[in-house]
């Protein structure tokens, strides 16, 4: 599975080699989830149960460090799939964030000063749209979330010296 998302390349013989990250992939994978996230949210608005948005609240609040973030936003992203009752966009969303952790990881690493506080305030602002069933409000703060997310990422990415482009591997 490793091999087929291209995050580990098989060496035969050899094991396996851990591929870096591409400023290219990068840049799929976050303008594929803006695709895809913003349709699941739409869905969950739409389709929900109070109580299934209700239970998003528990993403209101976040303490820990890095590592506890990263585990943090992959929770409050996969409920956010899982929120939508379409089991394929579900998956297919879920499968990306899994994905994205590792530019996560290098965004949380590589950015001064991090503080989740307001990615944070972003999701509870996004939670407070659904509840409200907003979806016109709820579209544009999930967008925006995501784009934020590129803005931050990218650039980390560049400083990181483990970067290739596509096709420079």
């Amino acid at each position: 599975r490793l091999a087929r998302e291209h995050l580990v390349t098989v060496q035969p013989r050899q094991g396996y080699r851990v591929n870096p990250i591409s400023l290219a992939d990068a840049r799929d994978l976050l303008r594929f989830r803006l695709a895809l996230e913003p349709a699941c949210v739409a869905e969950a608005i739409e389709n929900a149960s109070d109580e299934t948005l209700k239970a998003l609240n528990k993403f209101r609040r976040f303490s820990g460090n890095h590592e506890d973030f990263i585990a943090y936003n992959r929770a409050f992203h996969s409920a956010l799939a899982q929120a939508s009752g379409n089991r394929r966009m579900a998956a297919a969303l879920c499968d990306l964030i899994g994905q994205a952790d590792r530019l996560v990881r290098v965004s949380v690493a590589n950015v001064k000063g991090h503080n989740p506080a307001q990615l944070v305030a972003e999701h509870v602002a996004l939670i407070e749209a659904m509840q409200k069933r907003d979806g016109r409000t709820a579209a544009r703060i999930i967008k925006a979330h995501i784009m934020q997310t590129e803005k931050r990422v990218l650039p980390a990415l560049k400083r990181n010296a483990v970067i290739v482009e596509a096709g420079d591997a």
